[in-house]
C-alpha cells in the first residue's frame, strides 16, 4: 500500500484490557493462588443444571474458599439475562456486604455479573445506566464492584471485554452496558469445563465467537491489531468448531475454540461489530427463547450477501473466504459459500425461524428495535444499511 493510499485510520488503534488472564487446562485450579480483589464474593451462576452436574460450582467454591474468601450463590441468571434478575442479585450483593463477584458460566452468567457488579455498588435500576432506548445515560457514582470471570464457554468473548449485554423484556429492549470498570479483574479460561458442552451450543458459541472478528474485521474501526486478532480467530475457528462439534472431548478443539474465542472478545475492544449484531439483538429480544449464536447463524447468509451487493469491501470477503478454508477463493462471492459450508460441517445449516416462533410480520418491528436500541453498531458499516435493508434481510433469513 503506498502513502497516498494509505488510511492512516487503519493503522492507528487504542486498547485497554486491564485484565489478567489465565488460559489453559487446569488453570480454574490455580484460582486460588491468585491475589482475590475482596474477601466475600458473590457467586453468579446460570438458572440451569451444567455448573453443579459438571462440579465446576464446587471446585469454584472450594478454590475461593482456599483463598480465603466467603462466597454467598445467586443462581438465577437467564440464557438472554433479564435486567431485573441482574438488579436482585445487586440487592443480594448489598444486603450481604458482598465486596467482589464471581462469574461462574458462559456469556450470559459473564455479562450478567458485570451488570450485577455495577448495581452492587450503585444500586438503582439498570436501566438508569444504559445509554440508548428507554435508558437514562446516567454515569456510575461508584466504581462497580470488582469482578472475575470464569467462562465454561467459547462464545461470547465476555472474559476479554467491559460490555453487558441484557435484555429489557417489557420493551423487547436487548442492549449493551459498556464501561471500562467493567472489564474483569481476573479471568479463567480452561477448557476443561468446556467439554460437557452439547454439540448444537458449541456450535451455537462458536459462531457467535466467529462473527465478533468477522464483524470486527468488515467494521469502519478494523485497525491493524484488530486484523491481526480476527485472521488467528477465523483460521482457528475454521478448523477447531467442526472438531468440537464432532468429538465434545476432543480437548485440543476444545482449547483452541476457547483461545479463538478470547480473541475474538479483544477483537471487539479493538475494533467493533456491526449490524449483524444488532440486527440478532433485536430477534431475541422479542423471543428470549432463541439463543444468541443460533439467531446470528440464522441471519447471517443473508447479511453477508447485502454487504457483498454494496460492494464497500470485496477484497474483505475474499481475504475471509481464504480464511474459512477456500484458500484460492478469488472473488467475494465465496464467502457466503464458505461460511454455509461451516454451517453444514457444524450441523446448524437446518436451522429455521419459525422453530423459536418468530413470524414475518414481526419484521418490521424488530428493524426499528434494531436501529433504535442498538444503533451504534450501523455507524460502522462502511456503507449504510436502511431500515428497508435490514427487513430484506430477515425476510430472506425466513423459513
Amino acid at each position: 500500500m503506498t502513502a497516498q493510499h494509505m488510511n492512516s485510520d487503519d493503522f492507528s488503534f487504542q486498547i485497554m484490557v486491564p485484565t489478567r488472564f489465565l488460559f489453559g487446562a487446569g488453570q480454574l485450579g490455580h484460582l486460588h493462588e491468585q491475589p482475590l480483589p475482596g474477601k466475600k464474593a458473590l457467586l453468579v451462576i446460570s438458572n440451569g443444571k451444567s455448573a453443579r452436574a459438571s462440579g465446576a460450582l464446587a471446585r469454584t467454591e472450594a478454590q475461593l474458599r482456599q483463598a480465603g474468601a466467603d462466597v454467598v450463590l445467586f443462581d438465577n441468571i437467564q440464557p438472554n439475562p433479564r435486567k431485573e434478575t441482574c438488579e436482585e442479585a445487586g440487592a443480594l450483593a448489598r444486603a450481604e456486604d458482598c465486596d467482589f463477584i464471581v462469574g461462574l458460566g458462559g456469556g450470559s452468567v459473564l455479562d450478567a455479573s458485570k451488570a450485577i457488579a455495577a448495581l452492587a455498588a450503585n444500586g438503582g435500576d439498570l436501566w438508569d445506566y444504559m445509554a440508548a432506548g428507554t435508558g437514562k445515560g446516567l454515569p456510575f457514582a461508584r466504581k462497580p464492584l470488582p469482578l472475575v470471570a470464569i467462562t465454561t464457554t467459547a462464545g461470547t468473548g465476555s472474559e476479554a471485554d467491559g460490555a453487558a449485554v441484557i435484555t429489557k423484556l417489557e420493551t423487547h429492549e436487548k442492549q449493551g452496558l459498556v464501561h471500562p470498570d467493567l472489564f474483569p479483574v481476573l479471568s479463567i479460561i480452561d477448557p476443561e469445563l468446556m467439554l460437557g458442552v452439547p454439540p448444537s451450543y458449541t456450535a451455537f458459541q462458536g459462531f457467535d465467537a466467529l462473527f465478533h472478528s468477522m464483524e470486527g474485521y468488515l467494521s469502519a474501526k478494523a485497525n491493524l491489531l484488530s486484523e491481526t486478532i480476527e485472521e488467528r480467530a477465523i483460521r482457528t475457528i475454521a478448523t477447531s468448531l467442526p472438531r468440537a462439534c464432532r468429538n465434545g472431548s476432543d480437548l485440543e478443539a476444545r482449547t483452541r475454540m476457547a483461545y479463538a474465542n478470547t480473541l475474538s472478545g479483544l477483537s471487539m475492544v479493538a475494533s467493533s461489530c456491526t449490524a449483524e449484531h444488532a440486527i440478532e439483538h433485536a430477534l431475541s429480544a422479542y423471543h428470549e427463547n432463541l439463543p444468541h449464536g443460533a439467531g446470528l447463524i440464522l441471519i447471517s447468509l443473508a447479511y453477508y450477501r447485502t454487504i457483498l451487493a454494496k460492494g464497500a469491501c470485496n477484497d474483505r470477503l475474499i481475504r475471509m473466504a481464504r480464511w474459512l478454508g477456500r484458500n484460492d477463493a478469488a472473488t467475494p462471492e465465496e464467502l457466503p459459500a464458505a461460511l454455509a459450508d461451516l454451517q453444514a460441517a457444524c450441523g446448524v445449516d437446518s436451522l429455521r425461524m419459525s422453530d423459536y416462533g418468530i413470524s414475518p410480520d414481526e419484521f418490521d418491528a424488530m428493524a426499528e428495535n434494531a436501529l433504535t436500541v442498538m444503533g451504534k453498531l450501523f455507524r460502522f458499516e462502511r456503507v449504510p444499511l436502511t431500515h428497508a435493508d435490514i427487513v430484506a434481510i430477515l425476510q430472506a433469513s425466513w423459513r
